[in-house]
């Protein structure tokens, strides 16, 4: 019988227990193949960015749902610190509430991905970045959109990271 998560067996060495090598991340274990997984089918990593829309922020939602503006609750990925509130950026999931739309979007915890921030950030080849409202999109966990279309420019970094989103919007800045 082999040995699980767990169970210790012992050692030839003054018979202390050793636990066997067991995969544990995702990578060992073959569910993420080159950082596909919860991100829609998206290879790569985001570049830090300044986060500019903390825990409590309102946003205009930019897609046709029927919801107006979309209220942040928690930021997907975020390991946190002590008192330091969670912040999103373009391209971040976050779990969020509508707090002016149709009444059936209403009152229902829904992910959403941030598409455009007021907040610079710095590019790569050192451009600075920003828009002129703060804006995102309600999706599926899996990263697709519950609408058909996006209204107004989304950010570079958001259409790379999510394929779905990239397709519905008519501009990427």
């Amino acid at each position: 019988m082999e040995p699980g998560r767990g169970e210790a067996i012992a050692c030839s060495f003054g018979g202390r227990a050793e636990l066997p090598a067991v995969p544990t991340c995702r990578s060992e274990l073959g569910l993420c193949r080159l950082g596909l997984v919860g991100r829609g089918g998206t290879a790569g990593n985001k570049f830090r960015m300044s986060l500019g829309l903390p825990v409590a922020a309102t946003v205009n939602c930019a897609d046709n749902t029927g919801a107006k503006n979309l209220y942040i609750i928690s930021v997907k990925g975020i390991k946190g610190r002590l008192n330091r509130l969670p912040s999103a950026c373009v391209g971040d999931m976050v779990m969020a509430t509508v707090k002016k739309g149709k009444p059936d979007l209403r009152k229902k915890v829904m992910p959403a991905v941030i598409v455009r921030q007021r907040k610079p950030w710095r590019r790569k080849d050192g451009v600075y970045m920003y828009f002129e409202d703060n804006a995102g999109v309600i999706v599926n966990p899996k990263g697709e959109m519950k609408g058909s279309a996006i209204t107004g420019p989304i950010g570079k970094e958001c259409a790379d990271l999510w394929p779905r989103i990239a397709s519905a919007a008519n501009a990427i800045v």
